[in-house]
């Protein structure tokens, strides 16, 4: 089968790109004991979005993707993904309403976080057969067409010891891929690679981003944010410092904060 032959051709984005916000997030807060690493945090992304999130590490912005999940559990805030339910997280969610919220998106960890006694392919129909139910042909002509797009064919069989840092990442941008999610959000996904595996994760990212795909990342790759971001946030203390087009904050921030992290993320040589 090719991969025009494949039922809701995995190649492409779930819907196309418009201007209705497909996700909107409203004070978001979140606490770990007497530590307060989301402090009403506001954020919203359209379909055919990318929205990339910066700042310093222990700034709030993965417990951000991981609320997204449903992996974390905030304290209060509310979640609206459109065409879904509204998770109030002041009150008591329901697990079909966390189970809902975890169906729409797709996570892709640093670390790859694939199953070490699985064939790539087995990684990659895991989730569609398992968790949506998907038929396994169907689920296997899928992840086959996803992995010839990311030149990872003659590596179904390999296990992940067998593969490169970068190929692991690619897997797993592949099986978040297979689960046909409405949302990607993608955790430092450069940082665990070695310098020269970097630019081959990147430009899948790339052309995601140029294909549709609605996409939250956060990254310290601001060279590549600025290529691919409709809009960045600007994070610290688990508060958002400054949001703006990636041209603006990368070159002109209003904050003083966001200057000083930027310069020494582009230029860290001069301090």
């Amino acid at each position: 089968m090719s991969p025009t032959e494949v039922p809701g051709d995995p190649l492409a984005p779930p819907s196309p790109a418009d201007d209705r916000p497909l996700l909107k997030v409203t004070g978001l807060t979140k606490s770990f004991g007497a530590s307060r690493v989301l402090d009403g945090v506001d954020l919203s992304v359209r379909r055919g979005e990318v929205l990339v999130l910066i700042g310093p590490s222990g700034s709030g912005k993965t417990t951000v993707l991981r609320s997204l999940n449903g992996l974390e559990t905030p304290d209060a805030g509310v979640v609206d993904f459109d065409g879904g339910p509204s998770l109030d997280f002041s009150s008591r969610v329901s697990k079909a309403d966390r189970a809902a919220l975890r169906d729409r998106s797709a996570m892709v960890f640093q670390h790859h976080n694939l199953f070490p006694h699985r064939t790539v392919l087995q990684n990659v129909i895991e989730g569609p057969v398992h968790a949506h139910r998907v038929p396994k042909a169907e689920a296997i002509a899928r992840a086959e067409a996803l992995l010839d797009r990311v030149g990872l064919t003659e590596k179904r069989d390999a296990f992940p010891f067998q593969l490169s840092g970068g190929q692991q990442q690619r897997v797993g941008i592949v099986r978040a891929l297979a689960l046909r999610p409405q949302l990607l959000l993608f955790d430092e996904p450069t940082s665990a690679l070695d310098p020269e595996l970097v630019g081959e994760v990147l430009v899948v990212l790339k052309e995601l981003a140029d294909e549709g795909w609605t996409m939250v990342i956060v990254t310290h790759e601001l060279g590549f944010a600025r290529q691919v971001a409709d809009e960045v946030l600007f994070f610290d203390h688990g508060v958002v410092v400054e949001r703006g087009a990636p041209k603006q904050l990368f070159t002109a921030p209003r904050e003083e904060r966001t200057r000083r992290f930027v310069d020494r993320i582009l230029h860290p040589l001069d301090d």
